[in-house]
């Protein structure tokens, strides 16, 4: 449907229900563009050939606020066969922001930090919008020509209060997707749809080039997880409800994938 992959400088955003498959669909394009890079012949044979006039990323970045690199690559080996994990995740390069997003918690700073933080220095910690400008800051560096996966904008939507407004976490969006556009490589930004607002989910979509919504859908006593593309800009044009294309999914050793196609009407 868009060609073999999303436009260079797109920012796209994974919302979904628990276990619906957004978390399963970044670890997979995590794990499979690195496969490219660190085992070419393994990634032919996961992934296929690549559609005329696409192009690898130039290197892979997955960012996390609360998780460090063991605790990733551990759960993506319950999702995808262990050994694909590990030869994909090679090529990875995981930035752990724990400790500007945790440093105005009560959370025990050895619980998160590679080393102590003096008394004094917290002192000088006042405002929680750190944790963005340490994101914005990595992306500018790292996020040209490359894929980047953020793991989780519901994390940020956490720490929403009097400090780090829902405005501030917009802005930044709406910035980063003029800059995207720019760095010419795609942006993953992973959120549970489940701890928003119809409004603040529409805010982060309309904040965003695409918005890719992974839902369970029961049918008699079965069910089933489903992938919508609700928009994405530059391959779809905005699809009215009666338009929407929905995808039937599965997880497998491999890691996300879709089984068929339908309309829904």
């Amino acid at each position: 449907m868009i060609g073999g992959g999303a436009p260079a400088g797109s920012v796209v955003l994974l919302a979904g229900e628990a276990g619906a498959g957004a978390r399963e669909f970044a670890y997979t394009s995590a794990v499979l563009n690195g496969l490219a890079d660190s085992a070419p012949g393994e990634f032919d044979r996961y992934y296929g050939d690549l559609e005329s006039g696409t192009e690898l990323p130039g290197a892979v970045h997955y960012i996390s606020f609360t998780d460090e690199r063991a605790a990733i690559v551990d759960e993506m080996g319950l999702v995808m066969d262990a050994d694909l994990v590990d030869a994909g995740m090679d090529a990875v390069s995981v930035v752990e922001l724990a400790e500007p997003y945790f440093q105005l918690t009560p959370v025990p700073t050895d619980w998160y930090a590679e080393r102590a933080t003096d008394i004094t220095e917290l002192g000088n910690r006042t405002d929680r919008s750190d944790v963005l400008e340490a994101l914005g800051e990595y992306l500018t560096e790292h996020a040209a020509g490359s894929l980047v996966v953020v793991d989780s904008v519901t994390d940020l939507v956490a720490t929403a209060d009097d400090r780090l407004a829902w405005a501030d976490l917009t802005v930044l969006l709406k910035g980063l997707k003029r800059a995207a556009h720019r760095w010419g490589g795609v942006i993953l930004l992973l959120v549970n749809a489940e701890a928003l607002e119809p409004t603040e989910l529409g805010r982060l979509k309309e904040a965003t080039d695409g918005t890719l919504l992974f839902e369970w859908e029961s049918g008699g006593s079965e069910r089933a997880r489903t992938l919508v593309v609700e928009q994405f800009r530059g391959v779809l044009s905005r699809l009215e409800d009666e338009d929407i294309v929905r995808f039937e999914t599965a997880i497998n050793d491999s890691g996300f994938d879709i089984s068929n196609v339908r309309k829904i009407r």
